[in-house]
């Protein structure tokens, strides 16, 4: 079970360059700025990475407020543990448990997982939450994530998990970060 004290939300590569290019861009962004937010209420540390950020753009403006004050790494390596100071960063939090996000699935956040899980931490796949430019991709990388032996979660899996109860001082604020994720998308005055 993930707990608040042992967890990190990790958010990986969700940047402009990859706008147009990802399945299911829209509802991706919506999910991670949801798993953020909650993240942040419940006092979970979000890291942030960003695949060559002078070619690939910086990570989406929509979610700004969502990661504000998260670390942000850049990086050339597929892997976020390869991007400088990643270790350090992780090591300093004291943390055990890893939840994932972002893109793309079979490559930045299946080595992502890989290196994680080979250091013995535990990896929890937001899958609602990653994606990659071809469906077929976002689904061999979920296999895989899950064959290598991330645990499947999902946002509000992940967010009712590190809340664990609903006695907790931010429940309220939590479930209303679901439901909003949750509402249906109005599309005018009839």
């Amino acid at each position: 079970m993930l707990e608040p004290g042992a967890a990190v939300l990790l958010v990986i590569d969700v940047q402009e360059a990859f706008r147009d290019r990802v399945h299911g861009w829209d509802g991706l962004v919506e999910r991670v700025d949801a798993l953020a937010r909650g993240c942040r209420l419940l006092d979970v540390p979000v890291l942030v990475t960003e695949q060559y950020p002078r070619g690939l753009g910086r990570t989406v403006e929509e979610l700004d407020d969502a990661l504000a004050g998260a670390t942000v790494l850049e990086k050339r390596t597929f892997s976020a543990c390869g991007a400088e100071g990643f270790d350090d960063v992780l090591a300093s939090l004291g943390r055990r448990q890893v939840v994932l996000c972002g893109i793309e699935a079979h490559v930045c956040v299946h080595q992502t997982a890989a290196d994680l899980l080979a250091r013995g931490l535990s990896v929890h796949a937001a899958l609602d939450a990653i994606s990659s430019q071809r469906p077929e991709d976002a689904r061999i990388g979920e296999l895989r994530l899950l064959a290598d032996g991330a645990r499947a979660s999902s946002v509000e899996l992940a967010l009712f998990e590190l809340l664990g109860t609903s006695t907790a001082s931010v429940f309220r604020d939590v479930a209303a970060v679901v439901k909003e994720l949750h509402a249906p998308v109005r599309t005018g005055s009839a």
